[in-house]
């Protein structure tokens, strides 16, 4: 069968470029097509540096020529990334952090999908690893990671650093912690207003001292509101980490707040999704998997949205008794638990390196009001 490279556009046409928008003709993506015999050679060229963009775009368009064209087609595919040899925001001159290196979001647009908890064990998970680590809990109407961590009768001691009065985070199993949970009685409602909640937020942010740390993990609140736009106001959040579990009603919700960071005036990079409670094995069955909430949901969402899919954890008893006691699960040695979240761990470490060299410094954003709506922009 005799190829023409009409066609080949042709069927091009019916791939979208990550994050583009457009399908490869229009965006001007495809800068060569050759035919020989039955090889065909694409030079083609993609704005979105992440290696999950390029293998989409890859396989998509192998399926598209063998589906529509000639399913014997030899393709070979040469991928060229086109990132801006100038970042669109400015570098931020110091950190306002001093100390920090990396400061990453963990988000759930749904709540009830086990974020705290994965949270707290990512955050063990690296300081058992020999990091650094801090962890803020930004969730104000619901701090669970006092209980998490054991501490709910600590408080935060005060330190005098360079002349100045700071808050000193409580720490255990080498994770410094500060929540709104340590200035509140266990049964005390949060009842405040966004300025309220964003002020208690940069207190806790700016009058501690963190000292030296190679991650401060934030715990957001569920949703995409006001205590997200205040973090990300108060400093600039290195990447982003969506956790959600495989249902549809909790994937609809991890897909707004995986926008939320990807808006351009925002524009965090979105280090990738976790599944929780991906399924459930019987202890007398430990061979069985039952998918309760649905099967590979935050998988294919990962793979739909070009960000990386990085682990699952499934739904174990143990882990939710680990959480109640104040001892994250992933501090058992020798489980499954704690290998899954190992590998979790590592896969956030190494998204976060490649972050890192291929993507400029996050900016904080500013926030303005006008005429009843918000608006949100670098600084």
């Amino acid at each position: 069968m005799k190829i023409h490279k009409q066609d080949i556009l042709k069927a091009l046409e019916h791939i979208t470029v990550p994050g583009e928008g457009q399908n490869m003709i229009e965006s001007g993506a495809v800068k060569n097509v050759q035919i020989f015999g039955d090889e065909v050679e694409i030079d083609i060229t993609i704005k979105n540096p992440s290696l999950q963009a390029r293998k989409k775009t890859e396989v998509e368009i192998l399926k598209i020529i063998h589906s529509e064209v000639y399913e014997k087609a030899k393709i070979k595919i040469n991928v060229k990334v086109d990132a801006p040899s100038k970042p669109q925001v400015n570098e931020i001159k110091g950190k306002p952090l001093p100390g920090i290196q990396n400061i990453i979001a963990v988000a759930s647009g749904k709540g009830g999908v086990g974020k705290s908890t994965v949270t707290a064990n990512l955050a063990v998970t690296l300081a058992k690893m020999g990091f650094k680590v801090g962890l803020l809990d930004a969730d104000i109407y619901g701090p669970s990671m006092p209980i998490m961590f054991d501490v709910t009768h600590e408080k935060p001691l005060a330190v005098t650093i360079d002349g100045k009065s700071k808050m000193k985070p409580v720490e255990n199993y080498g994770v410094k912690l500060l929540s709104i949970g340590f200035f509140t009685e266990p049964s005390q409602a949060v009842i405040w207003r966004g300025p309220m909640a964003a002020k208690a937020l940069n207190q806790m942010i700016f009058d501690a001292h963190w000292g030296e740390l190679d991650f401060l993990l934030v715990d957001l609140p569920p949703g995409t509101g006001d205590i997200h736009l205040s973090i990300m106001q108060a400093m600039p959040v290195t990447g982003a980490v969506v956790i959600s579990t495989p249902q549809e009603v909790a994937l609809a919700d991890a897909r707004k707040g995986v926008a939320m960071f990807q808006q351009e005036s925002i524009n965090v990079p979105v280090l990738g999704i976790i599944e929780n409670m991906a399924y459930f094995t019987p202890e007398e069955l430990p061979d069985n998997k039952y998918y309760i909430f649905g099967k590979e949901g935050a998988k294919h969402l990962a793979e739909d949205l070009s960000v990386s899919f990085l682990g699952e954890v499934p739904l174990v008893q143990s882990i939710r008794e680990a959480g109640d006691v104040g001892r994250p699960a992933a501090l058992q040695t020798a489980t499954p638990i704690e290998s899954a979240f190992e590998e979790i761990t590592r896969n956030v470490v190494q998204e976060l390196v490649s972050r890192n060299k291929s993507l400029p410094p996050t900016e904080a954003i500013k926030i303005t009001t006008m005429a009843g709506c918000s608006a949100v922009n670098k600084k």
